[in-house]
């Protein structure tokens, strides 16, 4: 009793809220009380809420016959670059925890926004190259007075959850000489913290997945599972890889690596005490590097279940054998039970980047469905017997490129679904966007390697798409008149969807953006009738769950890319979502015409909403500074084109000529220009997340494409000197 007391009266003396008699006084979340989390809707315990990861609230306070009040409640600024923001935040007993860029961790109180304390992982910089896209975090884990985080850098943080102090760290990396980096939540499993690492896509030969397990309190590594086979003639360091060894081609060499990382998508079951994740995509992406053998490539783009305690598989499923589209299983997973053909079933759900909604058994792995959610021409069905994708013509982009549906950003991907035990639905951002597919090697193309991509390209063919200019860099792509009649509506769009899982259909429906990839954002459901969902253009959408119709749009100036949450502080509900532009989209192009980061400045913060709120405070105007005049450009013609092809080979993953979330490289200044060499290959913009790349580029390069820079500069800088002086004539 004593004890007891004095712990409440620290947690008084710092602001914490004081709990039950026995109970921690922060971050005090255990297995009991996660399995009983409807019995607590003021709370959002995990990422997806609940054990079963449903983005699901009971709260009801704020529903489809009030939310037209939803207004302002407060805004809390992460201080941190303007990047992208994904992570779902956690309210637990009146305190938020959050993560950020580089794998900041925050608290803040969720009343006010006031913060409590904020965690600096002191990430690598010089590892800022490794994430395929941006700086992000997906978010925290939160278990018995710890708050449990991994940096960029893939470092497993443990802190302490009422002052944020490191109780320890974990290197989860096994080679740091290869591109791994860290971006997904941690997942709590039993008495363990599991974490995974990204990297699938990055080098000429990628890295190799696996899944690491740490024990809660110490730190200490449990196990550890690969999830593809080692070097041929290596020891496997697990017995499950002696299958897979038969499914990649013996004659690989050994520094392609493989890919099949778990960058996110885990859940746990307690129950069955099983582990699940989902794999990235095999690679390269072109398997015939590899060998001849036209193989399955295991455990790539499998869901895998394992005993948590043990981490040896219990089954796993393959969603897309010989994955050649950048087809991740790896989006979020949710558990529940559901009545299919008039059994009831416990199962897992994913709507999968290949455009097929899987309902598995829950224990067995069994397939239980694999309906089209999304518009595809890849295949045809999956077959039920086999449980493998029948394949069309139109996935084969070998030699020839090919239109296919869904593009390598999945009909859906990281952003989450959300599934509503009320309505029996799924909500799911949907991403209605095809992929020019290149054989770089054997198309004609001036380009033979793009970073992020291997020696293939996938082209968005949005409305800024240009074949005349793609053919001149890649070869033979089909023209603006051939995408367009490929199907009856826009190319290129997004919506959401309402879909019900035991029938395999779409419910309801909305456009959420049209010609142009906005980048909308997660999904939220309540018990309130309500479906929330935010938009690049910077609105928060609330929609009827049962009928889809729109009751509210809240306009934010910020683009929201990452699921809202819901809590409630003494009774008063709130609605929070986590804001700020990047992440893939800055692997694509310059920032979309709708976004609202082209219109106010891209500042990350949380925006917390209630009813009767005000208008949300908008943030600065975003300015375009002007061109500035360029140095003389000296080169010759043949250096500035050398210089295009290793720009586009090594630098459009993250820099793009237009407005971006990373700098306009054509409006570098004197002294930059000056700086340039330092810049690139030694990394002397390191903590801004600009690492050296003199591994990779000599100076003959660089210098190439500082060329190729200053003539681009060049063409915007006459441009806008011309465009002003037809103004001052017309006036």
């Amino acid at each position: 009793m004593l004890i007891h007391k004095k712990i409440m009266f620290t947690a008084m003396l710092l602001g914490l809220p004081v709990l039950a008699e026995g109970a921690s006084v922060a971050g005090n979340v255990d297995a009991a009380r996660l399995s009983n989390a409807d019995a607590e809707p003021q709370n959002w315990l995990t990422g997806g809420r609940d054990k079963d990861g449903t983005y699901y609230s009971p709260l009801k306070s704020i529903n489809d016959q009030n939310v037209k009040r939803l207004g302002f409640a407060w805004t809390y600024d992460l201080g941190q670059p303007q990047r992208g923001q994904e992570a779902t935040p956690l309210v637990i007993d009146g305190v938020m925890y959050t993560s950020g860029t580089w794998g900041y961790v925050y608290a803040v109180d969720a009343g006010s926004g006031k913060q409590l304390w904020r965690y600096d992982p002191n990430a690598d910089h010089f590892m800022a190259r490794n994430p395929c896209c941006d700086l992000v975090n997906r978010g925290v884990a939160v278990w018995k007075g710890m708050v449990f985080v991994a940096s960029v850098d893939g470092r497993l943080h443990a802190l302490d959850a009422a002052t944020g102090k490191k109780r320890w760290e974990a290197d989860t990396i096994i080679d740091r000489k290869l591109p791994y980096s860290s971006t997904g939540a941690p997942q709590i499993a039993g008495d363990l913290v599991v974490i995974g690492n990204s990297g699938a896509d990055m080098g000429h030969g990628a890295v190799r997945g696996y899944i690491s397990a740490y024990d809660i309190g110490s730190g200490t590594l449990k196990w550890r599972f690969f999830t593809v086979p080692p070097a041929a003639g290596q020891p496997y360091e697990n017995p499950e890889l002696a299958a897979a060894d038969k499914t990649w081609d013996p004659q690989r060499k050994p520094e392609y690596k493989g890919g099949a990382t778990a960058w996110d998508g885990f859940a746990y079951d307690p129950k069955l005490n099983l582990l699940y994740f989902g794999t990235a995509n095999a690679a390269p992406y072109d398997l015939r590097q590899l060998g001849s053998e036209h193989l399955d490539a295991l455990y790539a783009t499998c869901i895998i279940a394992l005993d948590a305690t043990t981490g040896r598989m219990a089954w796993y499923y393959q969603e897309t054998p010989h994955d050649s589209w950048d087809y991740d299983a790896v989006q979020k997973m949710v558990l529940a039970d559901l009545m299919i053909d008039g059994e009831a079933r416990s199962v897992i759900m994913q709507a999968s980047k290949n455009a097929f909604f899987y309902v598995l058994d829950r224990k067995t792995g069994k397939l239980l469905s694999a309906n089209n959610f999304a518009f595809m021409n890849w295949a045809t069905h999956v077959d039920m017997q086999t449980g493998r994708p029948v394949l069309t013509d139109q996935a084969d982009w070998y030699n020839t490129a090919k239109l296919t549906y869904p593009s390598w950003f999945g009909a859906h991907t990281w952003n989450p679904m959300s599934y509503s035990p009320q309505t029996r639905l799924a909500y799911i951002p949907v991403i209605d966007v095809p992929t020019i597919w290149v054989d770089l090697l054997h198309n004609g193309s001036k380009v033979k390697y793009v970073e992020g991509f291997f020696t293939v390209q996938g082209i968005i063919p949005d409305d800024t798409y240009d074949s005349k200019d793609a053919m001149r860099l890649f070869g033979a792509v089909p023209d603006e008149a051939a995408v367009k009649a490929s199907r009856h509506v826009k190319p290129v769009r997004e919506l959401i969807r309402a879909w019900d899982p035991a029938g395999g259909k779409v419910v309801w429906e909305h456009e959420t953006s049209s010609g142009i990839r906005g980048y909308d954002g997660g999904v939220m459901s309540t018990a309130g009738n309500l479906v929330f969902q935010g938009r690049g253009s910077g609105a928060l959408w609330v929609y009827a769950a049962d009928t889809g119709k729109v009751l509210k749009v809240v306009e934010t100036g910020s683009h929201i890319m990452a699921a809202p949450m819901t809590y409630a502080i003494k009774g008063e509900q709130y609605v929070a979502v986590q804001v700020g532009y990047g992440g893939t989209p800055i692997t694509v192009g310059a920032i979309p015409p709708s976004s609202a980061a082209l219109k106010f400045e891209n500042t990350n913060r949380i925006i917390a909403f209630k009813l009767d709120g005000s208008a949300v405070p908008k943030p600065p105007r975003r300015t375009e500074p002007l061109f500035p005049k360029p140095p003389e450009q000296k080169a010759t013609k043949a250096q500035i084109d050398a210089g295009e092809i290793t720009f586009i080979e090594q630098c459009t993953r993250c820099h793009q000529l237009g407005p971006s979330t990373t700098p306009d490289l054509r409006k570098l200044n004197q002294g930059l220009h000056v700086a340039f060499k330092d810049i690139l290959l030694k990394g002397a913009l390191a903590p801004a997340g600009m690492e050296r790349f003199d591994d990779i580029l000599s100076e003959n390069d660089a210098d190439n494409v500082h060329a190729y820079l200053i003539e681009q500069s060049w063409i915007a800088y006459r441009a806008q000197e011309s465009a002003a002086a037809h103004k001052k004539h017309d006036k």
